[in-house]
């Protein structure tokens, strides 16, 4: 792409309008009621992230590299409750909710949003004491709606697949130029900043070895709040190429009219959702005939080449299994289900799941492939031990707009995931207070009172 004049050009000047001046009552309601859901439901994934591996050490490095000896530039973490520095404190919950595979996702833009607008507006919200419900709706849209627009000029513009950090770290800017009280020059500054300093890594890489890298989203938590900070002390880095450069503004002309946050997906299983249409397919033909796992002789999946590129084998590590498809395919053939408990610990060498993986092939398909991005589809067959041939049909993955769940659903999904680690009662009342930030009485600080004290063990 090539890099525009150092002017601002018409776009920016689009961008700032919405991001800075949109207020709640020029979003429409359903979008606001979205917002509210989807900030629910990464919720529970915070939650239900915080006990593991990546999100300890994520919080434990915050501590020890991302301090703040200024309470203004300082934040608690959530449910941990040690303060650190604002970039700290994004940082540390977008890693931890990065490595549950189990938050929202955009699917033109091949990832994930949630991710990080959920913890900016945690972090910045503590210095926020009279922020209403509505007014943090709006600014969740915000993130939501600047970062999956620039994920779609990124990818649309360079050759390689980034992860979601290169281009969500954009909506991060955004929400805090927002919540800060910064003007346009200032956060056209720090989106420059932004973009330069976005990890720009190789989805497919991690893809190919899983890891605690994930989709790169903790790092675009820490450059985005890092480059908000450092263009409100001067720094300069203007222009942000994806959003001024001339090949971009096609991808920003619908800003404010086309609302981006009412098309997230919900994952119903923890795992890479490029794995839930062949989960879906399994669960669609298990449930229309009452199979259990003991009824199965053979199960074949065809999917997108995306999908088949996911790890085969017993994954030996949680990051592992989050980027496979036999393996959670075959936990949920086995409990009707994917949980925490099935792609972490004891879970990871659960001897039935193992041996229903034998049971399992996968192949790519042209017909799918060609619908990603798009969509992510599988059909599946299932040979019975009485010898049916039992076929799904071209599934698509439950919880987007193709296939939504219910609201009760993702509520449901979110007590799942919750309950465990906050226990009901916390759980629940976050819960409540999530719900009724779309009433303009409310205010955030009843959804703070339950974000930030630890976990008790």
């Amino acid at each position: 792409m090539t890099a525009p004049m150092s002017k601002p050009v018409p776009t920016f000047d689009r961008i700032a309008d919405f991001a800075l001046d949109r207020g709640p009552g020029d979003i429409p309601a359903s979008t606001l009621e979205a917002a509210a859901l989807m900030a629910l439901d990464t919720l529970g994934i915070v939650a239900a992230a915080g006990p593991m591996e990546a999100g300890v050490i994520a919080r434990q490095t915050a501590t020890l590299l991302y301090g703040s000896s200024d309470p203004a530039h300082s934040a608690r973490m959530m449910f941990d409750g040690r303060r650190v520095s604002l970039a700290g404190a994004a940082f540390a919950a977008a890693t931890q909710t990065d490595n549950l595979d189990g938050h929202d996702g955009y699917n033109p833009t091949k990832g994930h949003i949630g991710v990080v607008v959920i913890p900016t507006l945690a972090t910045l919200a503590q210095h926020l004491p009279d922020l209403t419900g509505p007014e943090a709706l709006a600014a969740i849209t915000v993130g939501y709606e600047v970062s999956g627009r620039a994920g779609i000029a990124l990818h649309a513009t360079v050759s390689d697949y980034h992860t979601s950090g290169a281009w969500n770290c954009l909506g991060v800017v955004a929400m805090a130029a927002r919540l800060r009280g910064q003007g346009r020059e200032t956060m056209r500054q720090a989106l420059g900043i932004a973009e330069y300093h976005g990890p720009r890594s190789q989805m497919m890489r991690e893809i190919a070895t899983p890891t605690m890298l994930h989709d790169g989203s903790g790092w675009g938590a820490l450059v985005g709040m890092s480059s908000m900070v450092l263009a409100e002390h001067g720094f300069t880095g203007a222009p942000a190429i994806t959003m001024e450069a001339p090949e971009a503004a096609p991808y920003w002309e619908d800003l404010g009219q086309f609302w981006q946050m009412e098309h997230q997906y919900v994952k119903p299983y923890p795992i890479c959702r490029w794995a839930h249409a062949a989960v879906d397919g399994v669960r669609a033909i298990m449930l229309e005939h009452g199979l259990t796992h003991a009824d199965i002789a053979r199960v074949h999946v065809n999917s997108f080449h995306q999908a088949a590129c996911l790890y085969q084998g017993l994954p030996p590590t949680t990051g592992i299994a989050q980027y496979a498809l036999p393996f959670p395919v075959a936990a949920y053939i086995a409990y009707g289900r994917i949980g925490v408990e099935h792609i972490s610990g004891p879970g990871l060498s659960d001897p039935l799941v193992a041996e229903i993986m034998t049971r399992i092939t996968v192949a790519e398909t042209e017909r799918h492939s060609t619908r990603f991005p798009a969509g992510r589809w599988a059909d599946v067959e299932i040979t019975t031990r009485d010898g049916r041939v039992l076929v799904s049909g071209d599934i698509h993955a439950r919880g987007g707009p193709e296939a939504p769940m219910t609201r009760d659903e993702v509520v449901a999904k979110y007590m799942d995931f919750a309950v465990p680690v906050l226990g009901e009662g916390r759980a629940a009342g976050l819960r409540d207070a999530v719900l009724r930030l779309t009433d303009p009485q409310s205010r955030f600080a009843d959804v703070a009172a339950h974000l930030y004290d630890p976990v008790q063990g």
